[in-house]
């Protein structure tokens, strides 16, 4: 038969574990403070960096796109506030707020043609036609780090994706699915037909009808009835070049 251990085993046993206990929060204190550690050696040689190397930063792109993903790693946020370090040593708290101005700018002014849907490269070639006399260069990373800022003001800005397009939207219609893959099978050409929409997305009529109507109504698309064979082409401006658009604007 078995016996049970007695009120000295139990104690013993209960001691055990409360020093498994303690020596394992040791153990998790000294690898939190060594992470702390480390952390701040590295933000404190990121500073010397961006010193160093505060040209680079400013002026190339694809420099400043990797200083970004250096800054996360360590929980750096450049872009947090005008004021403090960052601000005062680098100056880029300052250029992504005269980019989200000027994005919001082009987005105001193109909305009679887009319906408030611009397709982001198309966006950065404005935004660099708006700034050919500025020194700094804009890459596609500038623009999407400036709009994440305009959305966390509650502007309605938000980058979307149709396939492997990023549009921006500035108006605050709410995209479905359905919208999203309609707008990702005019990319082709520029424009879609309900017979297309049905034959390439496998839709029954009304689904096409009613996903396009929507888009119709919202201003994001527009609808070309002069067609011989009757069928009317569904224009979508946000996937067409608008490049004319007065840059100087």
């Amino acid at each position: 038969m078995r016996r049970r251990p007695g009120i000295g085993g139990l104690q013993t046993a209960a001691a055990a574990r409360d020093q498994y206990r303690l020596l394992g929060e040791n153990v998790a204190k000294l690898r939190t403070d060594l992470m702390k550690e480390q952390l701040a050696t590295f933000r404190s040689q990121l500073e010397e960096f961006a010193r160093k190397h505060k040209n680079d930063i400013r002026k190339n792109p694809s420099f400043r796109s990797q200083f970004h993903e250096m800054c996360a790693k360590v929980g750096v946020d450049p872009l947090a506030s005008n004021k403090g370090f960052w601000a005062e040593l680098l100056g880029i708290g300052d250029f992504y707020y005269e980019l989200g101005v000027q994005i919001v700018e082009i987005c105001l002014a193109t909305r009679p043609l887009n319906g408030g849907l611009i397709d982001l490269q198309e966006l950065c070639k404005l935004l660099r036609q708006k700034r050919k006399h500025d020194r700094e260069a804009v890459s596609e990373d500038d623009c999407l780090r400036a709009i994440s800022k305009l959305k966390t003001l509650g502007s309605g800005f938000e980058v979307i994706l149709a396939g492997k397009k990023k549009l921006v939207r500035s108006v605050p219609t709410e995209l479905k699915k359905d919208h999203n893959e309609i707008l990702e099978l005019a990319y082709s050409t520029g424009y879609v037909t309900v017979d297309e929409v049905e034959r390439r997305l496998t839709w029954t009529h009304g689904r096409a009808i009613d996903a396009l109507d929507t888009l119709l109504d919202e201003g994001l698309a527009m609808i070309d009835d002069g067609h011989a064979d009757g069928k009317h082409r569904y224009w979508f401006p946000c996937v067409s070049s608008i490049s004319s658009f007065g840059a100087d604007n």
